[in-house]
């Protein structure tokens, strides 16, 4: 056999590189951008009259719109385990509300997140934002398939490290909070977290914003040659509203309108550096928000369009969120009012790059790559179980159908026996005619109800039996 001359065996290692650069560009890039408690008609592509958002209606135009996406609850923790994980909530035991500084409990690193199941793959991974997911360095993002984390722990209306001292909350306070923007560093005590340890206490809310995407556009441009997931969590629209001073318009009445614009630039500046870097053609970016508007503060909160009420609640309002995509193979300009969520978006992933999700973690996210790619006009998804902010079995949608059986709310002073005696009320909804939940169908159609609340019991009988444990804090 001839041996190769050393002109030739340059020339086939040259091929040979080439073909693995070929192939490294040809795995996706996928960046998630997660705003909170951003109602359903905030964006102006889902109707806002008030918002301008034209660097988000980018990704609706070059892209996919989704108006029947779900979160799988309607509060922050909960929703954002489903995201990562691709489980309701109560199956990795995150459905018991939100976490505070004072928790002692985290999603469980055990679990499987897109973050684990991208870097398996040589994906570099990276968290900007609000995690919610636990504040203790065991459960923090880098304990959850990061490669690094810049970011505030839980909410921004949260103090380190036992939340005491909060400012006068509702709207009239947030109304003071948004007239001084120093109070961002005088009334609160919310920590900025580098990897694991505290770096700024208090974080200047002001420009986390602007911070949080700079931190994405920094590790895009020193990763652009290899593959890359960035999850980028925006703490706000939640409350406090802050934003940074060469933006901000000093009239309380506009603060939210000021904030989802303000992250409508960023998103453009994120866009812009894809495009810069040619990157964009290979880049999924996904935007939606963790549950719907936070109503109860008025004009520091948002707008869930023509949905029904709005975070912490099961109505569409609460689980409905705007949802766009744009990325190799998405046709542009399209919409679907086909069934998916967030629990969709890790199997998705996964078929994506081609890599089995592992079979020890069972999930309840289905392959929806066919309707994100346009192959198909119809999801395999048909069914969708709604749990309230506590984490209580409340619903489901099979369908067009949605049935909600709500308990009444034990009273003060009532003893819980007897609450629980209380008769629910059992509201039942053809949402292809009634997407604002108005026209209860339950008296008519007792066999749908029965139905439905017979398979949401089957559903949720197996999640609590299989159900996972979260990470627990020991005790010292």
């Amino acid at each position: 056999m001839k041996r190769l001359t050393p002109f030739l065996s340059l020339l086939v290692f040259a091929e040979v590189i080439c073909c693995y650069c070929m192939s490294q560009a040809s795995e996706p890039n996928f960046v998630i951008i997660f705003a909170d408690d951003q109602g359903y008609g905030d964006l102006s592509c889902f109707g806002s009259k008030t918002i301008k958002t034209p660097n988000v209606d980018r990704l609706a135009k070059e892209g996919r719109k989704f108006t029947s996406f779900m979160v799988a609850s309607p509060v922050c923790t909960p929703s954002r385990a489903a995201l990562l994980t691709g489980c309701y909530p109560k199956r990795v035991g995150m459905h018991q509300h939100v976490l505070f500084p004072t928790s002692t409990k985290g999603l469980n690193p055990r679990e499987h997140t897109i973050a684990d199941h991208l870097k398996s793959q040589g994906y570099a991974t990276a968290c900007f934002g609000k995690w919610h997911l636990g504040h203790h360095p065991e459960v923090l993002p880098t304990s959850n398939g990061f490669d690094t984390y810049f970011g505030i722990p839980y909410s921004n209306d949260m103090n380190h490290p036992d939340n005491k001292g909060k400012p006068r909350g509702g709207a009239a306070g947030m109304d003071i909070l948004w007239k001084d923007p120093e109070s961002t560093l005088t009334k609160w005590k919310t920590p900025l977290i580098e990897d694991e340890k505290i770096v700024e206490l208090p974080v200047d809310q002001r420009t986390v914003t602007r911070r949080y995407t700079q931190k994405a556009i920094d590790f895009i441009k020193t990763h652009r040659d290899e593959p890359f997931f960035v999850y980028l969590p925006h703490s706000m629209p939640h409350i406090p509203l802050y934003v940074p001073e060469d933006v901000r318009d000093p009239n309380p009445l506009n603060a939210y309108i000021n904030v989802i614009e303000h992250i409508d630039e960023e998103v453009g500046r994120l866009l812009n550096t894809l495009d810069e870097l040619k990157l964009a053609e290979n880049t999924f970016v996904i935007y939606t928000t963790d549950n719907g508007p936070w109503l109860q503060f008025q004009h520091h909160g948002g707008s869930a369009g023509p949905l029904r009420a709005g975070k912490g609640t099961t109505f569409e309002g609460g689980q409905r969120v705007p949802c766009l995509m744009r990325g190799p193979g998405i046709p542009a300009g399209t919409v679907t009012n086909e069934l998916t969520g967030t629990i969709d978006v890790l199997p998705t992933i996964a078929a994506l790059t081609g890599k089995p999700l592992p079979a020890e973690n069972k999930i309840d996210g289905m392959d929806v790559s066919d309707l994100w790619l346009s192959k198909t006009d119809r999801s395999p998804r048909d069914e969708f179980i709604h749990y309230t902010s506590q984490g209580n079995l409340q619903g489901i949608r099979k369908g067009n159908w949605k049935l909600l059986v709500i308990k009444p709310r034990q009273r003060r002073n009532q003893k819980k026996a007897a609450a629980e005696k209380s008769k629910p009320q059992i509201m039942l909804f053809d949402l292809s005619q009634d997407l604002g939940e108005q026209n209860n169908l339950a008296d008519e159609r007792p066999d749908v109800v029965r139905r439905l609340q017979q398979r949401m019991k089957t559903l949720d009988d197996e999640i609590t039996l299989n159900a996972r444990t979260p990470w627990m804090k020991k005790k010292q």
